[in-house]
């Protein structure tokens, strides 16, 4: 598979703008370089840093970016291994996300196609028995709302509020913090959400009209993940008791926050955790994590919507009109 392989499908884009950009076709596959694995994939995952790049608001950082294939991470099973590979076998199903697959970074080709070669330092072994759908519906939201969780600490019996509780980020947070013994709040912005939430493992729900801060209690909450920013970021910060940390996993109603600066000087702790700094060894760290609570039942994978890949264009539209709950895979049509 040194050329192009029959069935080699990909999604390709070639300028920036509506779903319509991206297109259904064969793309070639180079000689596979002697420390990289090449995936068939399973099922890739559709995240809002798709759309974003797409639309062009978050340009990929190459002086020529196109023809570029979107997708930041996959699940599949090892097609071949580089001559260097040896922790890696054909057959073996993995996971890989981020560390340049696709992206703003696109150091190499992303994960909507047939097959995806990655660095093997990249990758991560998921057990045998596990539903390989469940993991991809889990994936970079899961890897993303663990490691934010992390930078709260030990979970059990805390009380954890988790903003955007009916998305992808949010929706793993909430399941992941109850796996680890939290007590959940879920913050959402339509009423019509809230049993999907609690089914996510919410034991309360704060209904909150998008643009308009939540009622919160203040001093009532040991963590707050906060996957929205923007409004929400500063009765979040009042709602933390002393000790308590809020961790930031995304913004999705902006970056631009204003709150009391009296705040700061309270005992509490505002950080955050983004995917761009994701690594090989965290990566493993965290999937195991997962792959545990998701084999012993504790943890719920989020609902997911399956397309094949050539409808990557409808996938993005359901998307961006909030058409779907949980997460959008795309799979291959061979």
């Amino acid at each position: 598979m040194s050329a192009m392989t029959v069935g080699a499908n990909a999604i390709l884009m070639r300028e920036y703008g509506s779903p319509d950009v991206l297109t259904y076709t064969q793309a070639p596959l180079p000689a596979l370089k002697a420390d990289d694995v090449r995936i068939r994939s399973i099922a890739s995952a559709v995240n809002h840093t798709d759309l974003e790049i797409r639309a062009g608001n978050w340009p990929i950082r190459s002086a020529n970016p196109f023809p570029y294939i979107p997708g930041v991470e996959v699940v599949g099973e090892i097609e071949t291994v580089g001559a260097d590979v040896r922790n890696f076998h054909r057959g073996d199903r993995v996971i890989t996300m981020m560390q340049g697959l696709g992206g703003v970074r696109a150091d190499r080709p992303g994960g909507y196609a047939d097959y995806v070669d990655v660095a093997a330092a990249a990758v991560a072994r998921l057990p045998a028995g596990l539903d390989p759908y469940d993991m991809a519906a889990l994936g970079l939201v899961g890897i993303t709302a663990y490691e934010g969780l992390r930078r709260i600490g030990p979970l059990t019996n805390k009380r954890i509020l988790v903003t955007g509780a009916a998305g992808g980020i949010g929706s793993a947070a909430v399941a992941i913090a109850r796996a680890q013994g939290a007590v959940v709040a879920g913050v959402i912005s339509r009423p019509e959400q809230e049993e999907a939430v609690r089914s996510f493992g919410a034991d309360m729900v704060v209904v909150c009209p998008r643009g308009r801060a939540p009622v919160l209690e203040p001093a009532s909450f040991d963590g707050v993940i906060d996957a929205v920013g923007g409004y929400l970021f500063a009765p979040c910060v009042e709602a933390l008791r002393p000790g308590g940390v809020l961790s930031l996993v995304g913004a999705v109603a902006g970056g631009n926050v204003q709150f009391d600066a009296w705040q700061l000087i309270r005992p509490v702790t505002l950080t955050g955790y983004s995917s761009e700094n994701l690594d090989g060894p965290t990566l493993r760290d965290g999937i195991a994590a997962l792959a545990s609570w998701l084999v012993a039942g504790t943890l719920r994978p989020p609902p997911r919507t399956i397309l094949p890949l050539a409808d990557a264009a409808r996938a993005h539209a359901l998307l961006e009109g909030r058409g779907v709950t949980g997460r959008i895979l795309l799979t291959p049509q061979n």
